[in-house]
């Protein structure tokens, strides 16, 4: 089977991104794997199959977006998925992960790291999303997928019953925010062929959590890709996981 579909994966050189990439793949679409470190993005590329393709793209970086846009303009006209997955949990990538849960919470957190997690996390989303729109403008059916997360949601985070509510802090909010990205850009694309989602993979075995996640790559790829490969039909807007919509 061949889908002559062409997807975008940010932050697809390891991790959900690279098992999203991998999904996408053997649905028969050609995907471009981005990586902020191109090495990286090849030798990904190449455990995947002949239609992977590495492109750097560092997501808080205006002139690698743009030299990526080109890219993909002159070698393939057009984008017909955008999966936002690059994100970080923690401001320095070696940073110990003991320490970076204690200054995690907005009362110690500071605001260097602040900025560093919403750079790539919040405005990485918006710039990347934009920078991309007018390849995506000339697909049939354009579809737009954030990575989410639903220990960023306000809604059950809320509840004084939820136990992990205790590490609501700086990765968190940023997480909200993109959700919040994410419906403005899906209610200001109403009405064209894009449609624009999140979703949920679940607590999901990865560097961003120091490899505590529960979930399979396997099971975290699993909505992602789901929402990235709708039908006219599907929905936007929306927060999902696998079994069903996630509270804001």
């Amino acid at each position: 089977m061949v889908d002559d579909r062409i997807a975008l994966v940010t932050g697809a050189s390891q991790g959900i991104g690279l098992q999203i990439a991998k999904d996408l793949v053997a649905q028969g679409l050609t995907v471009l794997v981005g990586a902020r470190d191109l090495a990286k993005g090849q030798a990904a590329a190449a455990q995947i199959s002949e239609r992977a393709h590495a492109i750097q793209l560092d997501v808080t970086d205006q002139a690698s977006i743009a030299a990526a846009a080109t890219r993909i303009r002159a070698e393939f006209g057009r984008l017909d998925i955008l999966m936002n997955n690059a994100g970080i949990s923690r401001a320095k990538p070696n940073q110990d992960f003991g320490e970076a849960i204690k200054t995690n919470l907005l009362t110690d957190a500071p605001l260097d790291a602040v900025r560093a997690v919403f750079e790539t996390n919040v405005f990485g989303v918006i710039a990347v999303t934009q920078a991309m729109l007018p390849l995506l403008r000339e697909a049939p059916a354009g579809r737009i997928v954030l990575t989410g997360s639903s220990g960023a949601s306000l809604t059950l985070n809320s509840d004084p019953a939820n136990p992990h509510r205790a590490m609501f802090g700086n990765y968190s909010v940023s997480k909200t925010a993109s959700h919040a990205v994410m419906l403005a850009f899906a209610l200001a694309l109403e009405g064209t062929r894009i449609k624009v989602n999140a979703a949920c993979p679940g607590f999901t075995r990865t560097a961003l959590n120091n490899f505590n996640g529960t979930r399979s790559l396997e099971e975290g790829a699993r909505e992602p890709v789901r929402l990235a490969l709708i039908g006219d039909d599907g929905p936007n807007g929306t927060f999902s996981d696998e079994n069903g919509p996630v509270p804001w």
